[in-house]
């Protein structure tokens, strides 16, 4: 059978990509945007627009490489989860353009949402595409979303339920604020896992759980009092172990009340190696490579593909 081309796109509100994928070859591309040096973000009106500019550039990349012949389909990521109301406009500039691009090419368009496509990217290029065929919790550790879902196949796709997480401040948005307060650029999760690795272990603060729900706001003052009288190695040590910590207990939480199931770790933060050491010690958990952790558009063409060959003879 012909291999089927799709292109996937994705318009975070800190990354613009595109991918490609056959069913067994990835191509990716991706850009941050642009944040001004002393903030933590965007508005989503900046954000659109810097998308609406880079979006044809890496389509023009793709094309002068020969990559976007014989597409088969289009996906994009169309908002941030799959639930009633979860809009941002930063993912119109994705949506718009593969719809008209589909259109054009008289091809099918796929949307998927951002959530989705996280996890889809994840299982793939961890090499364990079974987990989008299966039942598993799965972490959305990322700049604005720290949730613990129960995902279920949907059809060629996958359906994600919030099961547990921050109930205030994501983990990203912690660590940000971390990086900020260490006078880090943004984003700042490479760059303080880093700094954290220039100290030894050192415990975190023990985050209370109700359930598999939990606050990170109050961990944000206790950074900033370490700030006061620790090395920044330090702070950053005990940031990104609070996390990892937390997380870790409330898995191990979830999996006694559905035994049995894998955990696959998804979204920016899951890059971080605190977290990855702890999860991978206490229940196996499956990590995406960093490259694929962080806002891109591979789910996005994974799962159009999946779409795109569904009822279809392999």
């Amino acid at each position: 059978m012909t291999a089927l081309r799709c292109l996937g796109l994705d318009t975070s509100n800190y990354t613009t990509s595109a991918a490609l994928f056959d069913g067994a070859e990835v191509c990716g591309l991706g850009r941050l945007l642009e944040v001004p040096p002393g903030t933590l973000g965007l508005r989503q009106s900046d954000a659109l627009f810097q998308h609406v500019k880079r979006l044809p550039e890496l389509l023009d990349q793709l094309r002068e490489e020969g990559r976007l012949a014989g597409l088969a389909a289009v996906g994009a990521s169309v908002k941030p989860r799959w639930v009633e109301g979860s809009y941002m406009p930063c993912f119109l500039a994705g949506e718009s353009l593969g719809r008209c691009l589909a259109d054009a090419l008289g091809i099918p368009f796929f949307p998927c949402s951002h959530q989705q496509g996280h996890i889809a990217a994840a299982a793939w290029s961890a090499g364990r595409p079974d987990l989008l065929d299966r039942p598993c919790l799965a972490w959305h550790l990322s700049g604005g979303t720290t949730e613990l879902l129960y995902v279920t196949p949907e059809g060629r796709g996958v359906r994600a339920e919030k099961i547990g997480g921050a109930s205030d401040l994501s983990a990203g948005k912690l660590i940000d604020r971390t990086g900020k307060l260490l006078g880090l650029d943004f984003p700042a999760g490479k760059a303080l896992d880093a700094l954290a690795g220039e100290t030894g272990p050192g415990e975190g603060f023990r985050v209370k759980t109700q359930g598999l729900a939990f606050s990170l706001s109050g961990v944000e003052n206790q950074v900033r009092t370490l700030a006061g009288r620790a090395e920044p190695a330090q702070v950053a040590r005990f940031a990104l172990s609070t996390v990892a910590d937390v997380v870790r207990r409330v898995t191990q939480a979830a999996l006694e009340e559905r035994p049995g199931l894998p955990v696959l770790c998804s979204g920016g933060v899951a890059s971080n190696r605190i977290l990855r050491a702890e999860l991978t010690a206490a229940c196996g958990a499956v990590f995406a490579p960093p490259q694929y952790s962080a806002d891109n558009a591979l789910g996005v063409a994974v799962l159009a593909h999946r779409a795109l060959t569904e009822g279809r003879e392999a």
